[in-house]
């Protein structure tokens, strides 16, 4: 998916975000014995056909992993305590080889009765470090939350401090793969679909061994270890973006063990990858017009006075990026793609402001403003890999698609989008090559049995349209959707003191928010 980083670590709440299917082709586990000890509820508890998958029968015998000692130890950040455990890199042969997952906590201030237990935090990506976000991000939660909860991070498998896909050095894009809107489309297409394909190459020659085990499926029986080792009977969780699929697949697996669950900026699981894109290229558009109309309303908008008048001079703009581009040689990344990724990225802040100043000066020929927010980008950029080799074992989070079958969907999502379709259609070839085969399909859920999860869409979010949180609230047989009437990608700390309200009461009493509640 397009990795484009939001400019000052707004992106609290992922990247483009994982969009979604929850489930394994084999599907859940095996009938399971649940092993009981000292430290919560070991093993994998939930009950379904016995896995088809290529690694073969499930083995039963964790013991090891869910019986581990958290011995934590002080973090460089003396207000946080760190550790990691061990878990297998392959569940069906857990005795074939061991990976490692980082950990880290920021204690529960409040004491006694007051303290609720761990609350896991997942800040989407995939591919960001959930441990580095929470170093960021710890002291904005209510006073009220950090008293109650010890804050907890864990990097999923393959993902910054833990056991990581290490692809090599990044590709740089050629000549030929920049720019959006050139008049030889199949010509780009063909292009990125081979730059796609040496990634895969890269990552077959230097992780290949890792690449079939990083999916969102393992990552989810990997909080379960967790939430044992930390003699927690429930898992309580807050995750955003790409991390509502992570939270999803838990609670599909283990319903039983579902705590206070909140998912902001939801996924639908029964979407495919195809039109997973779509749908977020369909989703930029209506942010955009959205931004386009405030800026329309303000004497000095760089784009114009309409919302259509905004949509053609964008274009134009990227247009000439990409010739003045090419003329200026390969070096040089300030071109319309570069242009959308800044548009993009300031949509999901969201950051008007900085945009209108972007555009500002764009239209006045000074690309400064255009080369901070692209150089911010490319510093952030670095969960790439690991992004993409857990996209491409859903066949609902990555597409696999061909050159050709790309071009024939290019209609589709320019009448989606106009502004952002070519932009999101060329990266339908992103797994077509990967070494590892999807693990998981797209499905609906239900997580029967679990208790309830509270699920936030925001009306115009971009990254997950609003549709994709009514989807999952629907499919969760436990579901509760709460609606934010706002603009950007989730909507927890994002200013509403409705929404934060809504999360901050469930997360510490229990208390769901009305149904149909919308915040404004």
């Amino acid at each position: 998916m397009k990795a484009v980083p939001a400019a000052g670590r707004i992106p609290r709440r992922g990247l483009l975000c994982g969009l979604a299917a929850l489930v394994a082709l084999g599907m859940l586990l095996a009938t399971c014995t649940a092993v009981r000890h000292s430290r919560g509820t070991a093993g994998p508890a939930p009950t379904g056909p016995p896995s088809t998958s290529p690694a073969g029968t499930i083995h039963l015998d964790l013991r090891r992993y869910y019986t581990q000692d958290m011995r934590w130890r002080p973090c460089p950040d003396r207000s946080f305590q760190c550790t990691s455990l061990t878990v297998p890199r392959d569940y069906a042969h857990p005795r074939a080889g061991d990976i490692s997952l980082a950990v880290i906590r920021r204690p529960a201030t409040g004491r006694g009765a007051e303290r609720i237990g761990a609350l896991h935090v997942n800040p989407g990506g995939p591919g960001i470090s959930a441990i580095d976000d929470l170093r960021a991000y710890a002291d904005t939660y209510s006073p009220s939350l950090r008293a109650a909860y010890d804050l907890v991070a864990v990097d999923p498998r393959g993902v910054g401090h833990s056991t990581p896909v290490d692809c090599g050095a990044a590709r740089p894009r050629t000549a030929a793969t920049r720019g959006t809107h050139p008049p030889d489309r199949a010509a780009v297409i063909d292009t990125w679909a081979a730059y796609h394909a040496e990634v895969a190459a890269d990552c077959a020659r230097t992780a290949g061994g890792l690449l079939p085990h990083v999916g969102t499926l393992d990552a989810a029986r990997d909080l379960d270890v967790v939430r044992a080792a930390l003699d927690d009977e429930k898992l309580h969780f807050l995750g955003f973006s790409y991390g509502t699929y992570l939270g999803a697949t838990y609670a599909e697996l283990f319903p039983s063990r579902v705590g206070r669950m909140v998912l902001d900026g939801a996924v639908d699981p029964g979407m495919d990858g195809y039109h997973a894109y779509l749908n977020q290229a369909r989703g930029y558009q209506t942010a955009w017009e959205s931004f386009a109309a405030d800026c329309a309303r303000r004497e000095h908008c760089p784009v114009g006075h309409s919302v259509k008048e905004a949509g053609r001079t964008l274009d134009t703009w990227v247009a000439a990026l990409d010739r003045a581009s090419v003329r200026r040689g390969e070096d040089d990344h300030l071109d319309g793609e570069a242009l959308l990724g800044a548009v993009v990225t300031a949509l999901r802040a969201p950051d008007w402001e900085t945009l209108r100043g972007v555009l500002a000066g764009v239209r006045d020929g000074d690309l400064a403003a255009l080369r901070k927010v692209v150089g911010s980008e490319d510093a952030a950029a670095t969960g790439d890999a690991s992004m993409t080799a857990v996209n491409c074992l859903s066949s609902a989070l990555e597409a696999r698609s061909t050159p050709g079958q790309t071009l024939a969907a290019l209609p589709e999502f320019l009448r989606a989008s106009p502004q952002f379709g070519a932009f999101y259609n060329e990266d339908l070839s992103t797994c077509a090559h990967w070494p590892a085969r999807p693990t998981q399909v797209a499905r609906r859920v239900s997580a029967r049995g679990a208790g309830p999860i509270l699920v936030i869409g925001t009306t115009r979010d971009p990254a997950t349209p609003y549709d994709q949180a009514r989807a999952l609230a629907d499919q969760l047989s436990s579901g509760r959707l709460l609606t934010w009437d706002g603009d950007g990608h989730t909507a927890y700390q994002r200013g509403s003191r409705c929404v934060d309200t809504a999360v901050d009461d469930y997360l510490l009493r229990g208390l769901l928010p009305p149904t149909g509640a919308v915040c404004r």
